[in-house]
């Protein structure tokens, strides 16, 4: 059985540990106060420093100590939390992460830099006479500590090696190993942990600072912490045999930065509460590579599609026991699947809590106000959804916060409050979830978007266009309205990305804009990408998928309301005119319609259009294969499946049809 790399384990924690830190001081930006989030950030950096030290990334570890001890000050309250020191320690994040990416990299100039920044924004947020608390020395205590880990401790990542290092930065320390418990070869699991330390510790640090090292193992270890009378000379009093040897272990060596060390904390009589760890656990998990879920997903697809073929066998055969174990099957690969759908579903909030450091920076950047809303972040999304819409969305907000917000003196000229306001929102309709990108700024300007698509040849001078139709030009390769390229717009590419990024997964953009009020983008996206439910039908020889959240209703249409529709193709549904497209002369099937033909009504958003088909099959289960590269620029088809007798049916893209029966709908009307 292959065993994952420690060092790939480690970065992806320290890449969690990371957005934590953002979250946690993104959140404190809004309230200074939050003690919560305060010691939150501190626990991140701590576990941070200790994971770095202990899988030899010294750089990172020597690094973070510093933000860890500044950040200790202000969770003891010797200083506040201050925007400078929340931005300075914001930038040292980012140097945390190129640490973790790049360990052997030459990043000390950077990190110097940084550091004193830092030791910048915690003088200014210090008292006004430093010199006192430097003056007014603590007195050093002798504690005794005794511990023991888990027996699994080992084989769970956790090195006891580590905590006897942090230990040794507090102060005057001697170690002693414990080794009774350590059993005969014959008996002895190499895996497990039998030795316990008793550690006696001259420091002025506070008892709080001692319960601190082992603040993310209390839960599960054995730790008795003791403090003897000032006058007492320390004792040594192993509970090792008396023969035993103290354990040597060589300290974790940390980066020094010359000058810039931020002061280390003074001592603080509240200690933390020893369950503080145990109050944020949550329910257990495991963490499973995202490359398994890939391949188990794919098993699971396979396994629908011989469910099918099997449930067609059963359907043609008169054996009854046949049949029941192909509906057992039909029903446990359903739970399946439902299950595994699942497990790839990934709330939102993990997306939308990328663009909070995003939106923080554009504002610093363009010296406006913005104020950043998100609303439905726990709509969740299929995991490959996610990880694709990231880029589309930075650049969406990075086009509202440029583009769109206008700066305080023009939105208070305009009768706006000066801070501006980008909504970003999700919500799940049908099998699809809609994100919106909102802003309250001035709006798309159509007659710029018009002269320089017209300027550019995108679009011939004084054609005729849908406001819908003109809007959509802002995703056209190239174009972009900015008079100047700035490191962040002017190009013409983002835009561009957003829509073939969409595109790819089979969604659609809607805009709306209003002069002087703002606009809004939405992207309407599969759930999924894998296994959709799908409605087969026939068109001449040939069946096709329509996915099942695209459909409206189903209509029937006689052969003399086809005669009748010739040359209008338009059919009434309760009061308003519907277009439709006959997919037989779309696809050139040259085969006769059936007598009794249907209109399968589909619609994205408030566009609605008709598909005539020759006979409706039934619901599908739809495991999604993607075209061949021969074929990628059909746009009719957004995909193929295999069905339950081995043959292939195309996915209809609802999208492009939906818009080439608006574009058949508006050339009609403009005909008659």
């Amino acid at each position: 059985m292959s065993h994952p790399d420690p060092i790939s384990v480690f970065r992806t924690e320290a890449a969690e540990l990371l957005e934590a830190i953002e979250a946690g001081l993104m959140d404190l930006i809004d309230n200074l106060t939050d003690k919560d989030q305060i010691d939150a950030v501190f626990r991140s950096l701590h576990t941070l420093k200790g994971s770095g030290a202990m899988f030899g990334f010294e750089a990172l570890a020597g690094f973070t100590h510093h933000c860890e001890t500044a950040f200790d000050r202000v969770r003891k309250g010797e200083v506040p939390a201050t925007v400078p020191l929340i931005s300075a320690v914001l930038e040292a994040r980012d140097h945390m992460r190129t640490l973790v990416e790049t360990p052997n990299g030459d990043h000390e100039a950077v990190g110097i830099v940084l550091l004193a920044k830092l030791q910048r924004a915690v003088d200014a947020s210090g008292s006004d006479e430093p010199e006192a608390v430097v003056e007014a020395a603590p007195r050093e205590k002798n504690w005794k500590v005794r511990f023991a880990l888990p027996d699994n401790a080992m084989a769970n990542g956790t090195n006891p090696l580590p905590l006897l290092d942090e230990l040794r930065d507090l102060g005057e320390c001697k170690v002693f190993a414990n080794r009774a418990a350590i059993p005969d070869l014959d008996t002895l699991n190499p895996s497990d942990l039998y030795i316990s330390w008793n550690v006696e510790l001259r420091t002025a640090a506070p008892r709080s600072a001692i319960e601190d090292v082992f603040i993310f193992v209390m839960d599960d270890m054995d730790l008795q912490i003791t403090e003897e009378e000032p006058a007492a000379k320390p004792a040594a009093t192993p509970v090792a045999k008396a023969e035993a040897p103290p354990a040597v272990s060589a300290p974790v060596a940390q980066q020094k930065a010359p000058d810039t060390k931020v002061p280390l904390a003074a001592p603080s009589s509240s200690p933390v509460p020893a369950n503080d760890a145990k109050a944020t656990k949550t329910s257990e998990s495991v963490r499973v590579p995202a490359e398994r879920l890939d391949e188990l997903m794919d098993r699971v697809g396979e396994l629908v599609i011989a469910q099918s073929r099997l449930s067609q066998l059963a359907s043609a055969s008169g054996d009854i026991a046949l049949r029941a174990v192909s509906e057992d099957i039909e029903r446990l690969s359903g739970e399946l699947r439902d299950t595994m759908m699942v497990l790839r579903m990934v709330p939102v909030t993990q997306l939308f809590g990328r663009f909070r450091r995003l939106v923080h920076d554009l504002a610093h950047e363009t010296h406006k106000t913005i104020e950043l809303i998100t609303e439905g972040e726990s709509t969740e999304v299929d995991k490959t959804v996610i990880e694709r819409l990231a880029d589309p969305l930075v650049h969406l907000v990075r086009n509202s916060c440029d583009h769109g917000l206008e700066t305080p003196e023009e939105r208070i000229a305009a009768g706006k409050p000066a801070a501006g306001r980008v909504v970003l929102s999700a919500r799940q309709t049908g099998g699809e979830v809609k994100i919106t990108i909102s802003d309250d700024g001035r709006g798309i300007n159509r007659e710029r978007v018009r002269a320089k698509a017209e300027s550019s040849g995108i679009i011939a001078p004084n054609a005729v266009l849908s406001d819908q139709e003109l809007l959509q030009l802002i995703f056209q390769p190239g174009f972009s309205t900015a008079q100047n390229v700035t490191n962040l717009s002017g190009r013409g590419v983002g835009m561009d990305v957003v829509k073939r990024t969409i595109d790819a997964l089979r969604g659609t953009i809607n805009v709306v804009s209003n002069p002087g009020k703002g606009s809004d983008i939405s992207l309407n996206i599969p759930l999924t990408l894998a296994i959709i439910d799908g409605l087969l039908v026939r068109v001449g020889s040939g069946r096709y998928v329509i996915p099942l959240s695209a459909v409206e209703e189903c209509l029937e249409l006689s052969l003399e309301e086809d005669m009748r529709s010739r040359g209008r193709s338009f059919i009434s549904l309760r009061d308003s005119l519907v277009p439709f497209i006959r997919l037989r002369d779309l696809f050139r099937t040259g085969t006769k319609p059936d007598p009794f033909q249907k209109v399968v009504v589909i619609s994205t958003g408030s566009e609605r259009v008709g598909l005539v088909v020759d006979q409706i099959i039934g619901d599908h289960q739809t495991v999604i294969k993607s075209m061949s590269k021969l074929h990628h620029d059909i746009a009719t088809f957004s995909g193929a499946t295999i069905l339950g007798d081995g043959s292939v049916a195309l996915i209809l893209d609802v999208a492009h049809l939906v818009t080439e029966g608006q574009q058949q709908e508006a050339q009609l009307r403009a005909v008659g």
